[in-house]
């Protein structure tokens, strides 16, 4: 039987996935989490073979909660569920210790599927999400910097309050910003915060 810890802050996704796991002779959820503390503490508790992590939840995100649950349970098998399909999401999400990313608009065909996979020792990515990782490949990444300067121009600051908020000169924050547009192969500002927001580079 493959035990099964499901974690979402949403109660319908989580109705939704026992009801799933719930027809199946061979798993069952053992245990529901709301956010990244309670998986932690409900992982600790039950020790699950597999678990299901929402990416996006107040508190804790779901990234974090992969790395503190591996920083203690480093055999952790999660599968990480998300409705984005952002690149440098999932490059996080991996990098953190997932052993899956599924579309969360794909679990009734994907998910069972993916749970006997990546419990028999797989990893798995949607068809989705590797086009995208694959179409940016070869792109190049945006510097730590570069990446808070797209967030505060997200927020609607103009170059000069950037400056001001992370301590450089307006001529600094004009190249950074020349640039985010040309890594991004952006139109302008508007349109760098949306790729920035779609590859998960950067969060509203």
């Amino acid at each position: 039987m493959i035990r099964v810890l499901s974690v979402d802050d949403h109660p319908l996704l989580r109705g939704g996935i026992a009801a799933l796991i719930g027809n199946q002779t061979d798993m069952e959820v053992v245990a529901e989490a709301c956010n990244g503390r309670e998986a932690l503490e409900q992982f600790r508790k039950h020790r699950p073979d597999i678990t299901l992590m929402d990416l996006q939840m107040p508190g804790m995100s779901g990234i974090d909660a992969i790395s503190a649950v591996r920083g203690e349970f480093p055999e952790a098998r999660i599968i990480m569920l998300t409705t984005h399909a952002g690149d440098v999401q999932v490059s996080r999400a991996l990098k953190a210790g997932a052993r899956a990313y599924l579309l969360k608009g794909s679990l009734r065909n994907e998910l069972l599927e993916t749970i006997r996979a990546v419990h028999a020792g797989q990893k798995r990515v949607s068809s989705e999400v590797a086009a995208e990782i694959a179409e940016h490949s070869t792109d190049d990444a945006l510097t730590p910097r570069e990446v808070d300067v797209l967030r505060w121009a997200a927020k609607g600051n103009a170059n000069k309050e950037i400056a001001a908020q992370l301590s450089l000169t307006e001529e600094t924050v004009k190249s950074h910003m020349r640039n985010i547009l040309a890594k991004l192969e952006a139109k302008d500002r508007t349109h760098a915060v949306a790729i920035g927001v779609k590859r998960g580079i950067i969060d509203l």
